[in-house]
């Protein structure tokens, strides 16, 4: 049987030690809080997914060491601006020679890194070890069995497909791939896109202006990507197109709850503190931004999401700019899909 270690103990986390359970592992999660470790023990996760009943399968320590101990899988599923902390704390305690999954959609603040790269130097896990599993998996209907599939990808396709195999139920379908970085570009810049669909929804702007900006987002995104070498395909699949519709358009998502709170008039702060919990693009937007000026990529609705969030502007001056055609980024840009 297979033993997993869950290393955080949020909604992603939570709904995924449900699926690698239902999938017959044996799962220990690790959890930074007590009371959500017994709350797991006994049962249920109340703070994030109050529905879901837990299997006797899956126990629950805040001793990252008893977590890791024995695992044959780790998964990784803290906020991805916590990723480097966390591991240099507990990071020495993940077995030698297990897969590392990467749960995290986010690109480190001050070092533009990816979070597999994030935990190949912080970890000092092979790449061949690293995989990224994204996709539309929102994850209160993942909890409810819902049928839902993602992406696995690794740099090892024998390591994806282990994965696969390992986390495949018959509400879950999983499919390999090798383009880690298409992956983890999609996982990290579509949470930035559903800031500026739900500010636009909070404007009071209806589809037609949401699809505009979920296609010119799709566009962004694909530049980005390729210019870091990723497939052009992955940004057509469940790991791009798939993952950038549920988060922009579901009210599950918290991305698109955020920005539907500032495109309100709600100022960051008071937004964050009535959702309580983590929404990676308010963060992450900022560090894909420097990314994209890096690389020599323009991300204008990148741009206009830092001026909300970073620069403090008010969602009703940028809401006009992102409908703003940007000639220059589509005219010279990598290949991407039709903006029109």
């Amino acid at each position: 049987m297979t033993r997993v270690a869950v290393m955080g103990a949020g909604n992603w986390g939570t709904a995924f030690a449900g699926i690698m359970a239902d999938a017959g592992a044996t799962v220990r999660m690790w959890s930074r809080r007590q009371e959500i470790a017994d709350q797991i023990n006994e049962g249920c996760n109340l703070d994030y997914l109050p529905d879901l009943h837990l299997p006797d399968s899956i126990r629950a320590t805040t001793d990252p060491e008893q977590a890791c101990v024995g695992a044959d899988i780790v998964v990784l599923a803290v906020p991805s601006q916590t990723l480097r902390t966390n591991l240099e704390t507990w990071g020495s305690a993940m077995p030698a020679g297990a897969p590392v999954i990467s749960l995290m959609k986010g690109v480190e603040l001050g070092t533009t890194k990816r979070m597999s790269e994030v935990i190949s130097e912080v970890g000092r896990v092979e790449q061949d070890r690293i995989v990224v599993v994204s996709g539309p998996n929102l994850a209160p209907e993942i909890a409810q069995h819902q049928p839902a599939a993602s992406v696995v990808a690794c740099a090892d396709m024998g390591t994806a497909e282990r994965v696969a195999t390992a986390i495949a139920t018959r509400y879950f379908r999983p499919y390999t791939d090798t383009d880690v970085v298409g992956a983890e570009v999609c996982g990290a810049t579509k949470n930035v896109i559903a800031l500026a669909v739900g500010m636009a929804e909070g404007l009071g702007f209806g589809d037609n202006t949401k699809a505009t900006i979920i296609t010119r987002g799709l566009a962004e995104t694909t530049r980005l990507g390729m210019a870091l070498g990723a497939h052009q395909q992955t940004f057509l699949g469940l790991a791009g197109v798939g993952d950038l519709i549920a988060t922009c358009m579901s009210p599950l998502s918290r991305n698109h709850t955020f920005g539907v709170r500032l495109g309100r008039g709600m100022a960051v702060e008071e937004a964050a503190a009535q959702l309580r919990q983590t929404a990676e693009g308010v963060k992450s937007c900022q560090s894909i931004l420097a990314l994209g000026e890096h690389h020599g990529v323009e991300l204008p609705i990148v741009e206009q999401v830092v001026a909300v969030v970073r620069d403090g502007l008010p969602a009703t001056e940028v809401g006009p700019k992102l409908m703003a055609r940007d000639l220059k980024a589509e005219k010279h840009g990598t290949p991407q899909p039709d903006p029109h």
